[in-house]
């Protein structure tokens, strides 16, 4: 029989639009990217909120750091505990190694994969950012095409992706 661990999560306001998390023993679950309302923060951290409590005293830490990092500060959010389990090797290591990349730089899908473990995965990295449901956790912002442009983002698109690697780069 399997125990169902006890998440909470909370919503908050910061520089760049509101911003949900979801978390339980072993971290931060799930993110949302800045979002224009709290309804659409929560909505973004479907369906990881499930039964989940409001408990904003249990997200104070991470709350701090997401709130510092999108009043463009220089705060390194891999210092927020993310939980993986259930996640495929594959993609764990993608985004380990995409938690490596430093704010301000980016690196190319090829370069993930070979991190990851598989050089000839660019696309199976794509498939790990796109499918990363721990914003701004996992700064999957950081990673380009090999050409260095700009390619698929979630939340508000590509014009975030491009304000969060300036906001990053002017630092």
């Amino acid at each position: 029989m399997t125990v169902q661990e006890d998440t909470t999560y909370d919503v908050f306001e910061t520089d760049m639009g509101w911003v949900a998390i979801v978390g339980g023993d072993h971290g931060i679950i799930r993110a949302s990217l800045p979002e224009t309302s709290p309804g659409s923060a929560l909505d973004a951290v479907q369906p990881e909120i499930g039964t989940a409590a409001h408990a904003p005293e249990q997200h104070a830490d991470s709350r701090m750091l997401i709130t510092a990092f999108c009043a463009g500060e220089a705060v390194d959010l891999a210092d927020i505990p993310i939980d993986t389990r259930g996640v495929s090797p594959f993609f764990k290591k993608a985004w380990e190694a995409c938690r490596s990349i430093p704010a301000g730089e980016t690196r190319s899908y090829r370069w993930l994969a070979e991190r990851a473990g598989n050089i000839r995965a660019a696309r199976g990295a794509g498939q790990a950012m796109a499918r990363n449901k721990l914003a701004l956790l996992v700064p999957c912002h950081r990673v380009v095409g090999s050409s260095g442009d700009l390619h698929g983002f979630g939340g508000a698109g590509l014009p975030l992706k491009s304000r969060l690697l300036a906001m990053e780069s002017d630092r």
